[in-house]
């Protein structure tokens, strides 16, 4: 069990999370995690640079903010993450079917028991 004043000490700490990235590109610490996205986006290849496609529309991208607690309220990392302003196509004219594909852990261990 803990004491109130436990609680209350660890849920009175306010943690604010850059809205953009001229606001965390002046933040010593988000400067290290971008890089450090940025690395692994190159070691991993996820994204290739191209030319600019003639009449078509681009998609941008934004970072994204997020700062990780432990239980007892300290800072436990500091997370971010590139992504594509997906919400800016048109459904039908940007793109026509859209799906994300996740496994979930239970699937992942099933199949390993019925290739054992």
């Amino acid at each position: 069990m803990r004491s109130l004043i436990d609680i209350y000490e660890c849920y009175n700490f306010t943690v604010v999370e850059p809205e953009s990235y001229e606001v965390a590109s002046k933040e010593e610490v988000w400067v290290k995690v971008i890089e450090e996205e940025i690395k692994m986006i190159k070691k991993n290849k996820t994204w290739e640079l191209v030319g600019w496609p003639e009449n078509k529309k681009v998609i941008g991208v934004k970072w994204v903010y997020k700062t990780k607690l432990n239980s007892n309220g300290s800072i436990q990392k500091y997370k971010e993450r590139l992504v594509a302003k997906s919400y800016s196509q048109l459904l039908g004219i940007d793109y026509n079917e859209i799906f994300a594909l996740i496994a979930q852990l239970d699937t992942i261990w099933a199949l390993i028991v019925l290739t054992a």
